[in-house]
């Protein structure tokens, strides 16, 4: 399968210091490789309404709903780009997440064996000089990875507060020039070992 890699932001701010993190890793991208980026607040998903005792779900096939879904089967490279809110990810990524257990529940789409195999990354600015306060997202992107049986390519973290801080931080962006060429691991549970 020729990699496709699809760019998901969740800031509320457009040109964040996520987003140009996350740009200047997909620049390292091979000219081949497709590449779709969805901001999320141009995009807004309406709240996920858990149906999975009540009804069945039915394959979304108009708006932004239809959009991200199909956006997401297509991807063999699925990128998180959410900025550091609150210790985790957004709300715009959280609700995109929420959706993913609408889609797991829908008939005929095989979700969950769809995704296996593929790989999840992640990008994220954060404000902290400590790293270690991105755990919750570093753990929230791993272990939705685990639970699909998707390769997880870690996060690249970037420092940045103020719109364009992040092209200052010169590790950041020497990560970045090699982020997307490691070949990740099957994400695993941290109580897996």
């Amino acid at each position: 399968m020729t990699r496709r890699f699809l760019f998901v932001l969740g800031s509320s701010r457009s040109d964040g210091n996520t987003e140009l993190l996350a740009r200047a890793a997909a620049e390292q991208l091979p000219g081949g490789v497709e590449q779709q980026w969805i901001d999320l607040a141009e995009h807004p998903l309406p709240d996920f309404e858990d149906l999975r005792h009540d009804s069945d779900h039915v394959r979304p096939t108009e708006g932004n709903v239809a959009l991200l879904l199909d956006a997401t089967l297509a991807a063999t490279d699925l990128v998180i780009a959410s900025p550091l809110y609150w210790y985790s990810v957004s709300a715009h990524t959280k609700r995109y997440l929420d959706h993913w257990s609408g889609w797991l529940r829908t008939p005929g789409l095989d979700f969950k064996a769809t995704m296996a195999g593929r790989t999840l990354w992640g990008v994220t600015a954060l404000a902290h000089e400590e790293q270690e306060v991105a755990d919750p997202l570093a753990g929230t992107l791993n272990n939705s990875a685990a639970y699909l049986g998707m390769r997880f390519g870690g996060v690249l973290l970037g420092n940045g507060s103020r719109p364009g801080d992040v092209l200052r931080d010169t590790e950041a962006l020497t990560r970045a020039k090699t982020f997307f060429a490691q070949d990740p691991p099957l994400a695993r549970f941290p109580y897996e070992s």
